[in-house]
């Protein structure tokens, strides 16, 4: 905190956690307008949104549009007269936005008007400063490198008497450049803003970093994050704000659209700034809005969200990431394939919450091998949760099918007869989508995705699978959470205790057990966790004290299932390492896990 020694300028800052939608660049700038609005009405002096607020992050290959990009710049220039015109021309507007380099970049050799991730200082209906992302990430589902050209300034805007300097996302993440700038310009408040996407325990990450980084810069951090889900992303908010100590001034909550407005007595600057450039070969850009102090008022209370704890917050990524993924496609419901099983129940709870059980449609399809329990659980699901539901008995399908193959190929059997009966029901669904628009979830796990315990264009069937990062255990755990938080609020638990108690089966044979093929979910998940998540080798399995023979039918399993894994519809990604963008190996592989002794 600052010393009564120190003069103090009182700034009224608001972060603006908004949920962008990634192209929608009209709705974007609406949206930017109505809270600058908002943040105005609250008597902020500042107010800062999330990183590629004009166009949605994450753009991927739309950077490499040119005329994405200029419609970006245009909106962003228009935006800075439409944010005056409507009377907020006073608040300092912080917004992210996709920019283009007006030079060959000198570092990389790209060509002008390559793409930037940028920032705008808007003020008085003009854009008085601009900067460009420094660091760029190229790890997880980032691939900046491919889009990007790095900036080389660091915009310090002296606001009210205070020197505010402004960061872009991975600026924090990585040691030196921007935030060192900020430190040896002697910047009284560091600004960040941020597309930073979910992941379980994050936010532990996040406010770790930001206290470290408020130590460095040796002054009071603010950073505001975007919120909503894009693809297979989810962006949390969480928005934070630490003092120069470290200590939480402010906090957003998780998963919601909000305006963290706050004060803070911040040091004021001293003389006329420096000139000259700083550490790491970033310039300071200076740039004075007003030198005077703040005038006296009462602060207002800041507020500091409570932290979710990590069945709630997992369960609130997956309700976001799904209802976002419903809204900004255009669907208005969605079909799921609902057997009396633990993961469809678990979806189709997600998907009420998401989206209302009123736009949730799900079916029974019962073969010959579906067990009466099943069919049952099946009709209790929707009846406590109040969805619209059906029976489509899919014997005659599965009939009518063999015998056509059969008379003019060959007799199905074993394999080929169990995933038929998987394929028709996917193709019921698929029907059903077409006819009335409904987008199909598909209900597998990770742990099945992982060793190819699903069956292509059958249970694979989907527009998206809201499970998709989710271990089996972590399915169960969800589900008994789900129903305990219904019964804490006085309501009927939506998940049947007997589709979470009974043993897992795909019911594609008499007496047919996920446990005939698969090792026991508790061990399979410890495994998966070790080869997936951590990228361990087979003889650091075994030393972890799981069988070897096991070791290498399971890793096996894992390797030759990349092909099907491809083909698998986006879900929201959960863990630091979900199928798809965080994981890319090949399928054409001949790579196999041998112990080292070999």
């Amino acid at each position: 905190m600052t010393t009564s020694s120190v003069p103090t300028s009182r700034l009224r800052i608001a972060l603006a956690q908004l949920n962008t939608s990634v192209g929608d660049i009209a709705g974007n700038c609406d949206k930017i307008v109505e809270w600058t609005g908002r943040a105005a009405a609250a008597g902020a002096d500042l107010v800062a949104f999330p990183e590629m607020a004009v166009v949605g992050y994450q753009v991927d290959d739309l950077a490499l549009r040119s005329s994405f990009v200029a419609a970006s710049q245009a909106a962003l220039n228009a935006l800075a007269g439409r944010l005056a015109e409507a009377g907020h021309g006073d608040v300092v507007a912080v917004v992210g936005y996709l920019d283009g380099s007006d030079q060959v970049e000198r570092r990389t050799g790209r060509p002008a008007g390559s793409p930037q991730d940028a920032m705008a200082v808007l003020y008085q209906g003009r854009v008085i400063a601009r900067s460009t992302k420094h660091h760029l990430p190229n790890y997880g589902v980032f691939d900046e490198f491919r889009y990007f050209v790095p900036g080389d300034t660091l915009p310090v805007v002296r606001l009210r008497g205070v020197d505010v300097a402004i960061v872009i996302c991975e600026d924090l993440w990585q040691d030196g450049g921007p935030v060192s700038a900020a430190r040896d310009a002697g910047a009284g408040f560091l600004l960040s803003i941020n597309a930073s996407p979910y992941e379980l325990n994050k936010d532990d990450a996040r406010l770790e970093l930001v206290r470290r980084r408020a130590a460095e810069a040796g002054c009071a951090l603010a950073y505001v994050n975007q919120v909503g889900g894009q693809d297979e992303l989810v962006f949390d908010g969480d928005s934070v704000v630490v003092d120069a100590s470290g200590e939480i001034v402010a906090r957003g909550g998780q998963f919601t659209e909000e305006l963290l407005t706050f004060d803070l007595d911040l040091p004021t600057a001293e003389g006329l700034p420096p000139t000259t450039p700083v550490a790491d070969g970033i310039t300071v850009d200076h740039v004075l809005v007003s030198a005077e102090p703040a005038p006296a008022r009462e602060p207002i209370a800041a507020p500091i969200s409570e932290r979710l704890d990590d069945e709630a917050e997992i369960w609130g990524a997956l309700v976001l990431g799904l209802r976002d993924y419903v809204r900004k496609n255009g669907f208005r419901s969605v079909v799921i394939a609902l057997s009396g099983g633990i993961d469809s129940a678990l979806s189709t709870a997600i998907a009420c919450d998401a989206i209302g059980a009123e736009n949730v449609y799900c079916y029974s399809m019962p073969s010959k091998y579906s067990s009466e329990h099943s069919k049952g659980d099946a009709a209790e699901m929707a009846r406590r949760t109040g969805v619209h539901f059906g029976t489509v008995p899919i014997e005659p399908m599965v009939k009518a099918f063999l015998a056509t193959v059969g008379e003019a190929v060959t007799p199905l059997t074993g394999l080929a007869e169990e995933n038929l009966q998987a394929r028709v029901r996917g193709t019921t669904l698929m029907a059903l989508s077409n006819q009335h628009g409904h987008l199909v979830l598909a209900n597998g796990n990770k742990s099945e995705l992982a060793v190819g315990y699903s069956t292509l264009y059958g249970d694979a069937v989907g527009g998206y699978a809201p499970l998709k990062d989710l271990f089996k255990v972590r399915v169960w755990e969800l589900a008994r959470w789900r129903n305990k938080a219904a019964a804490e609020r006085g309501e009927v638990p939506p998940i049947p205790e007997n589709s979470i108690e009974k043993p897992p089966s795909a019911e594609l044979r008499p007496g047919q057990l996920d446990t005939d093929s698969l090792p026991d979910y508790p061990v399979l998940d410890r495994m998966l966790d070790l080869y997936v998540e951590q990228d361990q080798g087979r003889d650091a399995l075994v030393a972890a004290g799981f069988d070897e023979a096991l070791v290498d039918r399971t890793l096996r399993l894992v390797d030759l299932a990349e092909y099907k894994r491809r083909q698998y519809p986006p879900g929201t990604k959960i863990t630091s390492k979900a199928f798809g963008r965080d994981r890319r190996l090949p399928i054409t592989n001949a790579w196999r896990e041998r112990s080292l002794r070999d």
